[in-house]
């Protein structure tokens, strides 16, 4: 019988096993990294291709590529694409990212043959119909106008432009921006940016030697390089000087405030133990910040900070939305929480319940192979091995409070942050 009287005993978080891809290179150039899990009948297999450099006359390419990815082949129209892929009970998602984008495909296995064909046509002979691309402009051009009303998205959009300048980082669309979208500049762009060369297929599930013959089959053979290289480079980040901003809303209830900083990114040394500060700033729900400016003061009914790494930089970002008449206090107590973190040591008490939660979020994280594989993204773009997450749980477990106080005067600095408001100030 189990005694439910008394608590289980705690234990600590110790090694934890991460399952590894294995790794086939294509006669074609494309990188095929696979975690076989032979037990459940399912795979998603992920084609994901390095962004395109940055174009500031033509800014919106790599998103309007990717959002139009699946609305019509030289074979293919969008309700077929859909329909097939429908009719074999599979799931098909085209995403833009920052740095990489990526068409995303589930599967049982027992379909594949069917619908690899599919996802072959996609990034081999999209065509970029003119009359879905003047619907997709159009709807894009009214989101944005919905989009514009919530001060949330302004501050995010003023944020990152200021942080990272006129880049894909930073670039913050207007409806001109989709007025600009040509059929034959999209086209041109998908031909460069879907070559084997710029591709990594990374596959999950049940994947057997007859899975893999079949992806080679697919995406190995008669798929070949344009005689022109996909340029992945991006432009210099040059954030702007100017550190404050305000948008007025006179009418607004609430403002949104935004305040960070760009920072170091995954390959830095120094990047885990940030992101236990983090944690401790306002990266889980029993946080400093919302302690004081949520549960103490009523200012918001969330505030959080994150951390993020991309592949030219980090950074690492504040943000909620506050009550109009408390925006200047609700600042001045984020202010107060940063430089107490400068200034005093953090309770060892304190820094054990980040230290489980972190630890137990990686636990947490890690239910299935998909999971496995997404760990594996993370540290693959960012040029590191494996041994970074022994080094991260190593980290979290050891990392003192001196070295915390360290880490927030150099990287903490509320004087250099970007702050934003939109709203009332």
């Amino acid at each position: 019988m189990l005694d439910r009287t008394s608590a289980p005993d705690f234990k600590t978080v110790g090694h934890i096993d991460l399952i590894q891809p294995r790794n086939i290179k294509f006669s074609n150039g494309v990188n095929l990294f696979y975690f076989d899990s032979p037990e459940q009948e399912l795979i998603r297999i992920e084609l994901v291709f390095g962004n395109l450099k940055f174009d500031q006359e033509k800014p919106l390419l790599n998103q309007a590529v990717m959002a139009m990815l699946t609305e019509g082949t030289g074979k293919l129209t969008a309700a077929e694409i859909a329909d097939q892929i429908d009719f074999y009970g599979a799931f098909l998602q085209a995403d833009f990212g920052f740095d990489q984008s990526q068409l995303t495909v589930y599967s049982l296995n027992r379909h594949l043959p069917k619908v690899l064909p599919v996802v072959k046509d996609i990034v081999t002979d999209s065509v970029f119909p003119e009359k879905e691309l003047e619907t997709y402009i159009r709807n894009q051009q009214q989101k944005l106008q919905v989009s514009l009303k919530k001060n949330d998205v302004v501050a995010r959009r003023v944020f990152n432009r200021a942080m990272h300048g006129s880049t894909l980082y930073g670039f913050a669309a207007k409806a001109e921006n989709y007025q600009q979208l040509k059929q034959a500049d999209l086209l041109a762009h998908f031909k460069l940016m879907f070559q084997p060369a710029n591709c990594t297929i990374i596959a999950a599930g049940k994947v057997d030697e007859e899975t893999i013959k079949l992806l080679e089959a697919t995406f190995g053979n008669d798929w070949t390089d344009s005689a022109y290289t996909a340029d992945t480079t991006q432009p210099t980040l040059h954030p702007f000087d100017e550190h404050f901003y305000y948008v007025e809303k006179p009418d607004a209830l609430q403002s949104a405030i935004r305040v960070g900083l760009r920072t170091i990114n995954r390959p830095h040394p120094d990047f885990p133990a940030l992101q236990v500060l983090n944690t401790v700033l306002g990266g889980y729900f029993g946080s400093r910040l919302m302690a004081n400016i949520r549960e103490d003061k009523g200012y918001t009914y969330g505030i959080g900070s994150g951390i993020t790494s991309l592949k030219h930089c980090g950074s690492i970002f504040i943000a909620s939305e506050v009550g109009a008449d408390v925006c200047k206090a609700a600042l001045a107590e984020v202010e107060k929480e940063i430089n107490t973190l400068r200034e005093e040591l953090i309770p060892e008490e304190e820094l054990e319940l980040v230290r489980n939660y972190m630890l137990g979020s990686l636990l947490g994280s890690l239910e299935n192979i998909f999971s496995h594989a997404d760990k594996f993204k993370n540290i693959y773009y960012s040029g590191l091995g494996f041994e970074y997450y022994e080094r991260y749980v190593e980290i979290v477990k050891t990392v003192t409070a001196e070295e915390l106080k360290r880490l927030a005067n150099e990287y903490l600095d509320y004087s250099k942050m970007y702050k934003v408001i939109v709203g009332k100030y």
